[in-house]
């Protein structure tokens, strides 16, 4: 039975073990709270697949390709980093059970997976991958209190008091107080330390919820998958700089030089991206003000044409009108004896009409 303490929160503690016996096989809580999370991520990915456009029988295929790659490319991750630890006993490489999976592998793992599949099937990549990360940020906000159990994954010292100590983190310390030195990593096993996994479950979850409020709000394919990598690698970045377990490339903690790297090249994709659209958008308001503004000066050019129209038909009714008070004056005065029809126009008429009018 193993102990693990939060001596500044009310000295609060808690007995786990990492396994627990079924049918005489133990079963470790770490495999059991990844496969938690992992089982969530898949039924609310399920559940979603088909207002976004993709069938539910895809995603099942999807999963059980990318799972069992994820887990032997996160495998390998640890392993290559920790070589040492497996040079004298190869086949312990395959024992999985008691944690040495790293995160970023299955990563790595996964997104390879579902490119090939993407591809087979003809699926819209970026489309498939802004669809799937807010799952998989949930799912290792949850798979990291696998970490908790296993008394793994902690920082350095801490008089914060959320700190947290126990068993197996103190022999942890003391054995590799020498190693930790040599990176000018300075510890003291009876202090508490930073709970670094309880910051990456917590990040995590943030980046689940971020991701889902912003997957419905893109502008364009891809940048879900891009804003993951970004705030992912944040997270990761300065967490990583806490912990007391780095996988070290000399000097340099590989998951946080791979996630600053993550932060930079997919955050500069995610800006320019959104300049392109925003300046497209730009170019095609403009456009429409402009031919809006060309209609609106060929009905102002007809309105002026039908305003001169309009004044020349009545300077016209103007003028027969004076024309038959002219021939009424002249037809007073004797000048002229031929009668006008109602047009205003001087008749062709007769004698005889004459006479019929007269009549």
């Amino acid at each position: 039975m193993n102990v693990i303490e939060f001596p500044g929160l009310w000295g609060l503690k808690f007995y786990v073990n990492r396994s627990f016996p079924v049918f005489g096989i133990d079963i470790y809580w770490y495999g059991v709270i990844i496969a938690a999370g992992f089982l969530l991520a898949v039924l609310l990915g399920l559940k979603d697949s088909r207002k976004f456009g993709f069938e539910s029988e895809n995603i099942i295929d999807l999963v059980l390709f990318a799972a069992p790659v994820a887990i032997i490319c996160a495998r390998l991750y640890y392993v290559v980093f920790n070589f040492d630890l497996y040079r004298d006993n190869l086949l312990n490489i395959l024992n999985t059970r008691e944690g040495g999976l790293a995160i970023l592998g299955g990563l790595i793992g996964a997104l390879g997976t579902a490119c090939i599949y993407a591809r087979v099937k003809k699926i819209p990549l970026m489309k498939l991958f802004d669809f799937a990360m807010p799952y998989f940020a949930l799912a290792q906000a949850i798979g990291r209190w696998g970490n908790f159990v296993n008394q793994e994954a902690f920082g350095t010292n801490t008089t914060l008091p959320w700190g947290m100590t126990g068993n197996e983190i103190r022999d942890y310390l003391s054995r590799e107080q020498f190693n930790l030195t040599e990176h000018n990593i300075f510890v003291n096993p009876n202090i508490p330390v930073h709970p670094t996994f309880l910051y990456e479950s917590l990040w995590d979850l943030g980046v689940f919820l971020i991701l889902i409020w912003y997957r419905k709000r893109k502008k364009s394919d891809g940048e879900v998958f891009f804003l993951y990598m970004v705030l992912y690698g944040l997270g990761r970045s300065w967490i990583e700089g806490l912990r007391t377990d780095s996988l070290w490339l000399g000097n340099l903690r590989v998951s946080q030089v791979l996630s600053v790297v993550f932060v930079i090249f997919f955050g500069t994709i995610f800006v320019l991206r959104r300049r392109k659209i925003a300046l497209s958008l730009s170019e095609n308001v403009a456009v429409g003000t402009s031919e809006y503004g060309s209609v609106l000066e060929k009905l102002k050019e007809e309105d002026r044409a039908h305003d001169t129209d309009s004044d020349g038909a009545a300077v016209e009714i103007e003028n027969p009108g004076d024309a038959r008070a002219e021939n009424k004056g002249t037809a007073e005065d004797g000048r002229d004896e031929s009668p006008t029809d109602f047009t205003g126009n001087e008749g062709e008429h007769g004698p005889d009409e004459d006479n019929k009018y007269s009549s």
